[in-house]
């Protein structure tokens, strides 16, 4: 466990270096979450929702947020498997899920702190139904900071489910593409998960793509109330555990077949 600890440290440290990069995804993210909110605002005057705009516009700004989270990606893994790299991390002495999990929790976990706080603040700053709303009460904001949490797990799962298949056809942008697509729809990223009819819901809420932020998100504004959180932890617990058991075979049988090439 101390391995990979260490390696988890020495990748949050390597995502700090990028300062440029986190200051041009803070500025993008602003941009295009005050463009999301004029949309809205503009849909809500000419037909007003029984969701307040307020709780839309923190689902805007929280998704921005922690947008990193979602489709950040082992840039370098990639170019191991397509380069046949990756034999040298067989020879590490640690099990290669979880040392690629760490390095894609660390990833994910510090790009997303580094443009959240800013954005955070600037959103809270903003006049009327424009910002974000402060929680709906302090046991709903610890909740909603522990769904956040296993939602993080459960990305970098479904991450790594990608990692194995790209493994097995050296190209990752067919079912990094499919996946992207799903995940951008089904998280909430589109629409507002909230803003889908009833009965989609019912379904749409029970896929794991909804336990990444969708689910922390009505846990901070209250439309989950706490005497659900159970049930809406559990969820995501369920979910990240499935994700995590299925990745690790994967990349256990991609071990058993793999074939590496080169000089």
């Amino acid at each position: 466990m101390r391995a990979y600890l260490s390696i988890f440290r020495l990748r949050l440290r390597l995502e700090t270096q990028y300062r440029g990069a986190v200051i041009g995804g803070i500025i993008c993210q602003m941009f295009f979450g005050l463009i999301l909110i004029a949309l809205y605002r503009a849909l809500y005057a000419g037909k007003p929702q029984s969701l307040p705009l307020s709780h839309v516009t923190t689902y805007v700004w929280l998704q921005q947020a922690f947008f990193r989270m979602l489709l950040a990606s082992d840039a370098e893994l990639l170019d191991k498997i397509r380069t046949g790299g990756i034999a040298y991390d067989l020879c590490r002495p640690l099990h290669l899920y979880g040392f690629y999990y760490a390095r894609i929790m660390a990833q994910k976990l510090m790009g997303s702190l580094l443009r959240a706080f800013p954005m955070l603040v600037f959103a809270f700053l903003l006049p009327g139904s424009w910002g974000i709303i402060l929680p709906a009460s302090v046991p709903a904001f610890v909740l909603s900071a522990a769904a956040l949490l296993l939602g993080l797990l459960c990305v970098c799962a479904m991450e790594n489910i990608t990692m194995a298949f790209t493994m097995r056809t050296l190209d990752q942008r067919g079912i990094q593409a499919m996946l992207n697509l799903l995940m951008m729809i089904l998280c909430g990223s589109v629409l507002p998960l909230t803003l889908y009819p009833d009965s989609w819901q019912r379904v749409i809420t029970l896929l794991p793509y909804a336990q990444m932020l969708d689910a922390p998100i009505r846990l901070y504004t209250g439309e989950y109330a706490l005497s659900q959180a159970p049930g809406v932890l559990l969820i995501q617990a369920v979910w990240t555990a499935v994700l995590v058991l299925a990745g690790c075979l994967l990349w256990q049988r991609n071990q058993r077949r793999l074939v590496i090439q080169g000089g």
